[in-house]
């Protein structure tokens, strides 16, 4: 019994293509990084997100340093140096008709945890003083 190709079966897509290309370059820079980097302002630095733009030529790479000594931007101008190896990594596991450029900036939603962290441990400070 002979099959018609005439229909292509694909995958139903369960979220856009730039949400699952920023989760594959999230965790290819993550591993390179955890890798190569033991030393240094990159020593304990996580990657917690990446934007591809949709048409795949930029990619913004956000981190967190929360257990380091450097600064945010110590850690991106470290990230910045290494950026040529970290998108041959990401060109050589990943197919994409053209390698986003990467750019890095310390990811904004760790301050903000750590700022709504502090203001709730001065309430229940608070709290407990006038208990007392």
């Amino acid at each position: 019994m002979a099959r018609s190709n005439s229909r292509r079966w694909t995958a139903p897509s369960r979220y856009p293509r730039t949400a699952r290309v920023n989760e594959v370059l999230r965790e290819i820079i993550a591993n390179e990084l955890e890798r190569h980097d033991d030393e240094g302002p990159l020593e304990l630095v996580t990657i917690t997100g990446v934007e591809v733009d949709p048409e795949f030529q930029q990619a913004k790479v956000y981190f967190s340093a929360l257990a380091t000594s450097a600064t945010p931007e110590e850690v991106a101008a470290a990230l910045d140096d290494r950026r040529i190896r970290l998108q041959a990594v990401v060109a050589k596991n990943v197919r994409l008709k053209r390698t986003p450029q990467l750019t890095f900036v310390a990811d904004p939603a760790i301050a903000e945890g750590e700022r709504v962290e502090g203001i709730l441990r001065d309430i229940k400070q608070a709290d407990a003083g006038d208990d007392a």
